[in-house]
């Protein structure tokens, strides 16, 4: 492909506009079908690159951008690098916004949300990304949460769904169960109401019974903070479940009180026993002189939230129950209270109180006046009271026959003899629960079970899927699903009797129609099966996946979970549905808060892309800074890229005179930046590392420029330059490279085109400026060869034709030199 410039008249440079060229283009891609991705290719590898879909709030604000450009960019490379790339987009749907919309009276959820959706899906494409449409997912859509209901009769079967009475956290604004990770310091995520403690019989789905493999692996391709989150929400701890005798057994005949620990090396320093307010056992022990006083108390723990009980910063409060235990190890008659920082939900809800050795205990134990043993000594125990728990390591003591020994070889030893008599044994504990699915709203997947007075809880039959949401409902904030005060969806037949049967009326979580989205993906329009295995097998797991790390301990870890169940139903390959996971950073609006509408500091960028055009913008935020950082929007940084852009027309549409000089210095020093260019991109755009991808496209501009500027140029240099730049290009700015290639007569379309390869002997600098230093200042500069020794820079610089201006009649008693850097002469 070669520019003509033969033509003695020079027309008047055409300006670049925009809103000219990008809207065409998008429509020449779309009657193509350029962007359809079929299923396999001969001779290509198939590659799955995906962003995390949106949720369809009505408007695409600059955070949509920030993540879903620099994604686009990445798998238009990899289409380049030929590879046959699906990156398909979709809705997540469901949500609350939705029925707030209605509660307010603005509009019906499903006219809300498909309102929505077509205003988002024109701005999606109005980015000009490699989106294949054909592959489209909307989770509210019948035909895609028909599976998302066959998927939890499917979990249903295999024994990992159940429904069971437990405390949940109740948001009193929005009128819903959230889970654990959906309230933030003690706070509802979406509306900041202050979250109340609730109990209610729910749907769970038992993630814990793959809390081992969901531990994340060195193998794992992702960024390390993230993989540090999901450690931590699941919490795995080793230790020890340990009896201790109830001194009177309770009403049900429970003789016991157990307890997890991983200190077995404190046991003999337990002056108290704690059970969690909600404990089985705590109605039943209770003295009748305590009795006013626990009750009160337990009310008064149902109104605070898990998190906020677990702060170290609170309070500490307890009420004595008026029972004891007894320690088997020493027989000791011990205290049992009730306190809000024992939790039913975790461990046995019992905690032995060794004031000693835990600070928690020691401030409960100080306030309460109860015992404090010393069991481990640290080499400058006197043997005094402690002002504080001693939590270091030390020896034994207070302790029996174990007294001497270090107190990490003591907890082996003291297990072992707590499993010889039966009053103990090794067991494993994790901090994450199993993940609660029931929400008491209208605006999600009906879950499809039925409630039988004959039968019991029954499944819906498959073939009766979907279960679909009624229209006609009313939105009344009672506390439970709208779809409870409609008849005609809640009365049916029972599938085992015929006889009559209600609905469930809570709805699925709207994590769960994400956790398996990119499985559909792979086979959207299939009425038979989720997915077929074929197709599975051809795209499964995703190559890249990108997205916001806010999503670490909730949509990352459900959709791991998924796929591991899915893996065991023989319906996908591999054990990780993602491959790779890349997680941007967050653009800050002007508040300096994350992006959010909720926050009301969203930016819509609308104004700004028919301002400047699509290929300004996406370029603007990935040349903002590190993509993984993000930033604070600053809209007049785009004045800068505006400009570049406007550089890159003029010199593709106004060439220099183009002569046949392919040995001049010019030449090499273009071609020479041309094949560095195109090594820098191609590492920089596969590391993700987009902001000096495109100060390398500047650059590479620039030297166009110079050579422009000159009056004429090598035309094989500058044809190779040109064409290299728009290829390199195309990915970032995919409508002015188009329009560029097609203006030189390139094939339809350079996003077919090939990713250019560079040659690392073209790379090679024939000279390079040097700055010359007299006494550490500089006074000038030298060109030599790269390579070019000490003596040969030093006589370089004693040929300028100010050299005895430099020293000013002074010897140089010392020369510092270092190869193609600098040459400092010091004087005296």
């Amino acid at each position: 492909m070669t520019t003509d410039t033969t033509s003695d008249a020079t027309p008047e440079l055409e300006r670049y506009d925009p809103s000219a060229i990008e809207a065409p283009w998008r429509a020449r891609w779309e009657e193509s079908g350029l962007y359809r991705t079929p299923d396999a290719v001969p001779g290509k590898e198939n590659r799955y690159q995906l962003t995390m879909l949106p949720y369809p709030s009505g408007d695409m604000h600059v955070g949509h951008w920030f993540a879903m450009t620099p994604s686009d960019a990445l798998a238009r490379f990899f289409r380049m690098r030929g590879y046959n790339v699906m990156f398909p987009m979709g809705f997540d749907a469901f949500g609350l916004p939705a029925e707030n919309a209605a509660f307010k009276g603005d509009a019906h959820p499903k006219d809300w949300t498909d309102a929505n959706i077509v205003r988002m899906r024109g701005q999606l494409q109005t980015m000009g990304t490699m989106f294949d449409w054909e592959r489209e997912v909307d989770s509210s859509d019948p035909d895609y949460y028909r599976w998302t209901q066959w998927w939890f009769l499917k979990l249903y079967e295999r024994g990992l769904a159940e429904r069971k009475t437990a405390p949940v956290n109740w948001c009193p604004t929005d009128q819903t169960v959230l889970a654990n990770e959906q309230v933030v310091n003690g706070l509802c995520e979406r509306c900041d109401s202050v979250v109340v403690q609730r109990e209610l019989e729910q749907w769970f789905f038992k993630i814990t019974d793959y809390a081992d493999e969901l531990i994340p692996t060195a193998e794992l391709d992702w960024p390390e903070h993230v993989k540090t989150m999901q450690r931590n929400w699941i919490g795995r701890s080793e230790g020890s479940e340990v009896s201790f005798a109830l001194e009177e057994p309770a009403a049900d005949g429970t003789d016991e009180i157990r307890v997890f620990t991983t200190r077995p090396d404190t046991l003999f320093g337990v002056t108290f026993m704690v059970l969690a307010p909600e404990h089985p056992l705590v109605a039943q022990i209770t003295s009748d002189e305590q009795r006013a006083s626990v009750e009160a108390y337990v009310e008064q723990a149902r109104r605070a939230t898990e998190i906020e009980r677990q702060s170290t910063e609170r309070e500490k409060t307890g009420v004595f129950t008026g029972a004891h235990c007894v320690n088997r190890l020493n027989g000791e008659r011990v205290q049992v209270w009730i306190a809000d920082y024992a939790l039913a939900t975790y461990g046995t809800g019992a905690v032995m109180g060794v004031p000693a050795h835990d600070q928690r205990d020691f401030e409960f134990a100080t306030k309460f006046e109860i015992p404090i043993r010393v069991v481990i000594a640290g080499p400058e125990w006197d043997g005094g009271a402690l002002s504080e728990a001693y939590v270091e390591p030390g020896v034994l003591v207070n302790s029996s026959s174990f007294d001497g020994t270090p107190n990490e070889e003591a907890k082996a030893s003291i297990v072992s003899h707590l499993v010889e008599q039966g009053w103990g044994e090794s067991t494993v504990q994790y901090r994450m629960r199993d993940w609660l699915i029931s929400r008491q709203r209208y605006w999600g997947a009906p879950i499809p079970m039925l409630y039988c007075d004959e039968c019991g809880i029954q499944p819906v039959p498959e073939d009766q899927l979907p279960v679909e949401l009624p229209y006609d409902v009313e939105f009344r904030p009672t506390g439970e699903s709208p779809l409870s005060l409609s008849e005609e969806f809640v009365n049916t037949t029972c599938p085992a009797c015929d006889g009559p049967a209600r609905r469930e009326t809570d709805t699925l979580d709207t994590f769960m129609c994400s956790s398996w989205y990119f499985m559909r993906y792979c086979d959207p329009h299939n009425r038979e099966e989720a997915l077929s295995r074929e197709l599975a097998d051809a795209w499964l797991p995703v190559d890249q996946y990108t997205g916001g790390s806010e999503h670490a301990v909730m949509h990352l870890l459900y959709a791991r979970f998924f796929y591991k169940a899915a893996r065991d139903m023989g319906l996908v390959p591999g054990d990780e549905p993602f491959t790779r996971y890349y997680s941007q950073g967050q653009i800050l609006g002007t508040d300096g808060r994350r992006m959010s509408k909720s926050r009301g500091n969203v930016v819509p960028p609308d104004d700004q892309v028919a301002r400047w055009g699509a290929d300004t913008f996406r370029a603007y935020l990935m040349f903002l800074g590190p993509w993984e950082q993000g930033g604070p929007y600053d809209v007049d940084g785009i004045v800068g890229v505006s400009r570049w852009l406007n550089r890159v027309w003029t010199a593709v549409l106004s060439p220099p005179a183009l002569v046949d000089v392919p040995d001049s210095s010019e030449a090499r020093e273009l071609r020479r930046v041309t094949h560095s260019t195109i090594a820098r991109v191609s590492v920089d755009i596969e590391g993700k590392q987009f902001n000096t991808m495109i100060a390398a496209l500047m650059e590479l501009t620039n030297a166009l420029h110079t050579a422009r500027n000159a009056g004429e140029a090598d035309r094989v240099a500058w044809d190779e330059a040109v064409e290299s730049l728009l290829l390199m290009l195309a990915p970032s700015c995919p409508h002015i490279a188009e329009e560029l290639w097609a203006r030189r007569g390139g094939d339809y379309s350079v996003h077919e085109q090939t990713w250019p390869t560079h040659d690392p002997a073209l790379m090679v600098q024939d000279t390079v400026e040097i700055p010359v230093q007299v006494n550490g200042k500089v006074r000038d500069r030298i060109e030599i060869a790269p390579d070019a020794d000490e003596a040969t820079a030093r006589a370089a610089a004693e040929a300028l034709p100010r050299w005895a201006e430099l020293l000013d009649g002074k010897e140089p008693f010392r020369v510092i030199y270092v190869p193609g850097r600098l040459l400092n002469i010091v004087v005296k």
